[in-house]
């Protein structure tokens, strides 16, 4: 039976996920996405598509997080090299979205999207929830989590957090028509500003974690 302590250690972890995550993923600017794509779908059609797009992404990050290991160490990458670069894709689209030149999509794609019979998988699962910004942060925690003592409890806890963040994703996209009316564009893109600044604060943490831990590498002292 856990203590009172180990709960709220894990209620931690499992939520400092979720919080690592949902920024990033951000299923707010996917709304207007989601909107445009399934204009044609009934209302079950599109909650069947958003519903199996948060599945895929959870099972591409699951994928990730559990290969974080075996991927790091075929291509030698440190844990500070991957904070550094993924802090630095994270604020990247975290810039993107905090300053906007252009839609997600270009057009060719939109038109695309809006042509295929199935859109859970790409664009929906992929890029748009399971993007290079969260496989980055699931890879970086699947590395962190194999340097606990806990290796295989840390990455269930993480996989927890992965699926309350997929099932928040599916909430807000199958309201995503009632969302974007009820928003607005204005508030749509001001949701979407206030994602990105905190995108870049993750990614400027996870760049100051990186060279933290190469400073002490070279100065164990």
């Amino acid at each position: 039976m856990l203590h009172m302590d180990q709960v709220t250690e894990v209620l931690i972890y499992i939520l400092s996920t979720v919080g690592a995550l949902l920024p990033i993923v951000n299923p707010f600017s996917t709304a207007p996405l989601v909107v445009s794509i399934t204009a044609d779908l009934t209302a079950a059609e599109r909650t069947e598509q958003i519903r199996r797009a948060c599945v895929y992404m959870f099972f591409i990050l699951a994928a990730f997080l559990a290969a974080g290991g075996i991927i790091m160490s075929f291509f030698g990458i440190s844990i500070p090299g991957l904070r550094i670069a993924g802090g630095l894709v994270i604020s990247f689209i975290g810039f993107r979205m905090l300053f906007p030149e252009q839609q997600t999509m270009s057009a060719p794609e939109k038109a695309e999207a809006m042509t295929k019979h199935d859109i859970s998988f790409t664009p929906l699962a992929m890029p748009s929830l399971a993007g290079p910004g969260s496989i980055a942060v699931v890879i970086g925690m699947s590395t962190t989590a194999q340097q606990s003592t806990h290796v295989i409890g840390r990455h269930i806890l993480i996989a927890v957090g992965i699926a309350i963040t997929a099932l928040l994703c599916f909430l807000v996209l199958r309201a995503a028509t009632k969302l974007a009316q009820f928003l607005g564009a204005n508030g749509i893109n001001a949701v979407a500003r206030i994602m990105g600044f905190l995108l870049i604060c993750i990614g400027v943490q996870f760049v100051i974690n990186g060279v933290l831990d190469i400073a002490q590498s070279l100065n164990p002292s």
